[in-house]
């Protein structure tokens, strides 16, 4: 097996237990705050400074970074926190993949490995009302509180996304497959990902590639 898997997803639609579980099931690494921890050993940061950073527009990333380091930090010379953080996340990714086949999730992965054959990028969304109830369900909070989570959560991804990928979080044609959790259920979503995997690693012929002189009786 080859293919390397990034998943993008709307806070609530179930993206990361559907990563899990179709890394589980391919027997392949599974990457999200695993991620953070292998950047910040590489680059030799902080790992708070990771997790602070994670997935955050640029407007935001200095001043909560910052809250990590003790006061007078300037880093290396030439290149601002932030440039070190998403460079150190941008070669973590790189070097992951050429390890080989795993799920990762978030953190524009599928922008750093565009150029990779092997990619397969996903997006996974779900109605808003489906993702209310899960949050609501899994956080113990009101449908209303987490409504709130979850447009601040997405909004904050979708800005993360634009500013590096340059490309719109979530739109059709930034992706492979943009998938609806709810429409098959996680359980479903799982074995259709297995599926694309599968495909790409076996492609079937199309019929204009077929030799028909193999398909006489």
């Amino acid at each position: 097996m080859k293919t390397i898997i990034t998943i993008g997803r709307q806070f609530g639609s179930g993206g990361k237990e559907v990563g899990i579980r179709v890394a589980k099931e391919l027997g392949i690494p599974f990457y999200d705050k695993e991620l953070l921890q292998e950047a910040a050993k590489k680059s030799g940061l902080c790992q708070k400074i990771f997790e602070n950073f994670d997935e955050r527009p640029k407007s935001l990333l200095y001043a909560i970074a910052m809250d990590a380091y003790p006061l007078g930090f300037s880093g290396i010379t030439g290149e601002s926190l932030e440039q070190q953080v998403h460079l150190a996340i941008f070669k973590t990714i790189r070097h992951i993949a050429e390890e080989g086949p795993c799920v990762i999730i978030g953190r524009s992965a599928d922008y750093a490995l565009a150029d990779n054959p092997n990619l397969l990028s996903l997006f996974i969304s779900a109605p808003l009302e489906d993702r209310i109830a899960r949050v609501a369900k899994r956080q113990k909070v009101t449908p209303e509180e987490a409504k709130s989570l979850i447009q601040k959560t997405d909004k904050r991804r979708a800005s993360y996304c634009e500013y590096y990928a340059s490309k719109k979080w979530g739109a059709v044609d930034a992706y492979d497959f943009c998938l609806n959790s709810s429409a098959l259920g996680l359980g479903g979503t799982v074995e259709l990902i297995q599926a694309m995997v599968a495909h790409k690693e076996h492609p079937i012929p199309s019929p204009t590639e077929i030799d028909p002189t193999q398909t006489e009786a």
